[in-house]
């Protein structure tokens, strides 16, 4: 019997360049383009940081340790793509088919996979010799084990059914995903999103997700032995600290702000949960002491936050939009993903002509959305600004003093 005929073909650099440019044409609709198709092309270890194969057909191509650094490949098709061990950190991989790739090992930091496809389903191409044969690496495809998604964002993901054991997850965002019955044992979620995620029969033994949402999420009969689930934020708490209600602790705050400290009191709300709030929008909260807080996801539009004690808070995915927080003390703050236009982190005047600068020193500010933000004077040292967007921020520091 004759031997199948390969799968995998080579390809000059000549011809790749030459590929790679008639996509780009192709993108914007210019003559002479014409989409990439490189299906089952052996690309290992090529260098493709910033490639813009947007669309473009890799279906079982093997890319193994290649470099994809920055790359944009929203859409593409990558289904049954061997990916060991490639680096993928902050790529763009909105909508793309990665079912039945093998992603064992790679590095996808940072990276968006919104919306991806990463179900089991090896390949098969059809061959008028040999008829219908399923494209195999050396591990089986539809594998994640070992990958690393630090900070990925996974929103609405597919992975149903996936391998991800011992995978890096942590601060990811992967609420909204499918998961369900996934192996998922010894990875790591700690800090990461996962509400409202469907991890129906999911086995996640051994797994750490310290700190990690998974509130609305479906954990029915998935397997926790082993996890730990005493930090995670589940559902929403009552409304309520010390016996009394939220409500009315901060409208004594705000009674305190506006009669500058003849009525009401100041807030205390150390590690406190505030998700039941649901919004803080526009109202006068100057000096909160509210360190280690859980601000998680509330809408805080235009709050007033000038003085305020925010040091180690959870602020991730919140809006800040317009906000004030001259002067705030943010150090080890989370505000991953969270929308921070247009507001203010400048220093606060006191009397005597002192400036309090924000501190914002060793804050995680992942994926947030600055652009014309006021930083001015703001305390940056040590600060997480991986994917951060920062046009039209202010940034020109001028010395401050605490």
């Amino acid at each position: 019997m004759a031997a199948a005929p390969k799968l995998l073909r080579s390809i000059d650099h000549g011809l790749l360049s030459f590929s790679l440019a008639a996509h780009a044409r192709y993108l914007v609709g210019g003559a002479e383009g014409e989409r990439a198709r490189l299906a089952y092309i052996d690309l290992e270890k090529a260098d493709l940081d910033e490639a813009d194969l947007t669309e473009a057909e890799l279906s079982g191509a093997r890319l193994r340790s290649a470099s994809l650094r920055q790359a944009k490949l929203e859409g593409a098709i990558l289904a049954g793509a061997d990916l060991r061990d490639a680096d993928l950190e902050g790529a763009a991989l909105t909508g793309a088919d990665l079912r039945g790739a093998c992603l064992r090992g790679a590095n996808l930091a940072g990276a968006d996979l919104t919306g991806c496809d990463l179900r089991l389903g090896p390949q098969a191409l059809l061959d008028p010799k040999a008829g219908s044969r399923v494209l195999r690496h050396a591990k089986r495809p539809g594998e994640l084990d070992h990958a690393v998604l630090a900070g990925a964002i996974l929103r609405g993901v597919m992975m149903a059914g996936a391998s991800a054991t011992a995978v890096d997850f942590r601060r990811a965002d992967l609420s909204n995903a499918s998961l369900s019955g996934a192996k998922l044992h010894g990875s790591n979620f700690d800090g990461a999103d996962l509400s409202h995620a469907n991890l129906k029969g999911a086995d996640l033994k051994g797994a750490s997700m310290g700190c990690a949402v998974i509130a609305g999420a479906n954990l029915a009969e998935a397997i926790t032995a082993g996890v730990d689930l005493s930090l995670v934020m589940l559902a929403t708490p009552a409304a309520h600290i010390d016996g009394q209600a939220l409500t009315d602790v901060l409208a004594a705050h705000e009674a305190w702000c506006e009669s500058g400290g003849a009525r009401g009191a100041v807030a205390m709300l150390a590690d406190a949960d505030l998700r039941s709030l649901g919004s803080l929008a526009g109202r006068r909260l100057t000096a909160l002491k509210a360190p280690g807080a859980n601000l998680h996801g509330l809408n805080l539009q235009g709050v007033s936050l000038q003085g305020c004690d925010l040091t180690g808070a959870d602020l991730r995915a919140s809006d800040l939009r317009l906000a004030d927080l001259r002067g705030a003390v943010l150090a080890g703050a989370r505000l991953d993903g969270s929308d921070v236009r247009g507001a203010r982190l400048g220093p606060l005047a006191l009397a005597g002509g002192r400036l309090m600068g924000c501190d914002l020193n060793g804050a995680s500010l992942r994926r947030a959305d600055l652009r014309h933000a006021d930083l001015r004077g703001v305390h940056l040292r040590r600060v997480d600004l991986t994917r951060a967007q920062l046009t039209g921020a202010r940034v020109d520091a001028p010395e401050t003093s605490r």
